[in-house]
This record gives structure tokens, sequence and C-alpha cells, in this order.
């Protein structure tokens, strides 16, 4: 087989990564009138971000910020839209998400519909940079690590949390569909990532966080809700599919309910 030339396979990889991000955008922006009410297992996920928020900070991002209302606590925090106050920005690949954000948090934070790793800000521009489940979805994490370092004054830091294999075990078990599921990249991968990009300081910490549905619906509404039905060519499941994958999931029901498993990283990176 004659080997493909160098610029040809970069022509194709661009070209997967653009079709990819487009179908997340698109995915995510038919979620997004309905996020808020079925993102549980993400807003309780976020919860350890808030708690490792510097006292202050001027210049903020929320990247991946979904119907904004991570952000908007961190606008509530740093004091945007006072004069004294940071700006805080609210970036998305989604516009459907950008429009619930604007609707129900208003202008005062500034919505920024672009990719993670092209951020529309000027270098050194900020002081924080936080991202809850949203970076797992970036097919180049080197090229967003480095981007988010870029517009991190000296001192700045990010928060960020992503999903490692483990994340949605349950999910792969019951549909015997492992390829439906992201290629989720392990702590070191992020680790090298995040020395590669240039942070000074390094810390990823891993746990796991698990949640308990009723029924299979619930679980399919939890993780379609959120965007998450982006799935590979050939991933499509049918109703015989459906039907197999209650019955398996049905032997792991404990008594909370059916468990959906999360390998929650959290990255503290210090510029």
């Amino acid at each position: 087989m004659t080997a493909l030339p160098s610029h040809a396979v970069d022509v194709h990889s661009d070209q997967r990564d653009r079709d990819w991000r487009a179908r997340v955008a698109h995915a995510f922006s038919r979620a997004a009138p309905h996020y808020r009410e079925r993102a549980r297992a993400q807003q309780a996920m976020a919860e350890h971000l808030l708690q490792r928020l510097p006292d202050s900070a001027d210049g903020v991002l929320d990247l991946g910020c979904g119907p904004g209302d991570l952000t908007a606590e961190l606008a509530e925090r740093f004091g945007a839209g006072n004069d004294d106050g940071a700006a805080v920005h609210g970036l998305d690949l989604a516009p459907g998400m950008l429009t619930e954000a604007r609707c129900r948090h208003g202008e005062a934070i500034d919505w920024l519909c672009a990719d993670a790793a092209d951020l529309p800000l000027p270098s050194g521009s900020l002081d924080l940079v936080v991202s809850n489940l949203a970076i797992q979805w970036c097919p180049d994490l080197d090229a967003v690590l480095a981007d988010v370092r870029r517009v991190l004054r000296p001192g700045g830091r990010a928060l960020i949390n992503t999903l490692a294999p483990g994340t949605l075990a349950e999910i792969g078990q019951v549909w015997q569909r492992p390829a439906a599921l992201l290629d989720f990249r392990d702590a070191g991968h992020h680790r090298r990532a995040a020395h590669e990009a240039g942070f000074r300081r390094v810390e990823v910490t891993e746990r796991i966080e698990r949640f308990y549905y009723p029924d299979l619906s619930a679980v399919m509404a939890s993780i379609k809700g959120v965007g998450a039905q982006v799935a590979r060519d050939g991933a499509r499941l049918s109703r015989t599919d459906v039907a197999r994958a209650a019955r398996r999931f049905e032997a792991l029901r404990t008594e909370d309910g059916l468990p959906v498993s999360y390998h929650l990283l959290t990255l503290d990176l210090e510029r």
C-alpha cells in the first residue's frame, strides 16, 4: 500500500477534527434547552472546582461554559459587572449553549463562541481559567493546554475537571459498545501535556464519582440530555440493543438505583 504524503495526512486529520467539532457543537446546541435540568452529575462535579477558587482574580474564563451557570457563579464571586470587578468570559463551541447562557445570565458576562484550542483572548490577559467537563471533547489536548497557558498571566491558574478511562464503564458493559464512548485520556497523559505546555506547577487528582438513576430511560436522559449522544459511525443503537441493555443494567442495580460512574480528573495548573 502506498503511503500518503504527510501533508495529505494532515489535511485528512484537520478535516476529521473539523467534522468532530461540528458534531459536538450541534449535539450540545440541541441539548441546551434541557441541559440544566439533566446535568445533575456535571453540576455536582463542578463543586470540586469551586472549592479550589482563589480569593481574587482579575480576568476569568469559563472554558466550555454550557448554559453559563458556573460562569455566573464565577461572575458573582469575582464581581463581574462592577466598576472594580473582574472581566469574566464564558466560552463554548455550541451556539445554542451561549443563547441559553445569555437568556439566563445577561450580558455582564462576555460570551464567546470559539474553540478551546484557539481562544480569542490576548496572551497574558487572565488570572484564572476554569473548565468543568469540557476538554475531554477536544481532540488535541496539547493545543488546548498550550492556549490556556498562553492566555494566563505569570502565576495564573487553570482549574480543570475532565474525565479519564473508566468513565461510563457501566454504559460500555451493558451495551457492549465501547466504540460509542469517548477515548478518555488518563492522568499521566494530562500530566505530560500540562508539563509540555509549560505550566510550572501541575497537580492532578483522581476520584470516582458515581450517580444513580431509577431506570434506563433516566440513564439515557442523563447522558443524551447533556449533549453526550455524539457517537462514532456504526455505534447507533437499535431497539433490540436497548432492550438487551436494560436487562444487563438490571443486573447492576443497587438499592440506590442504576449506577453510572465518572472517573474524574481535577487539574490544578499554575503558569
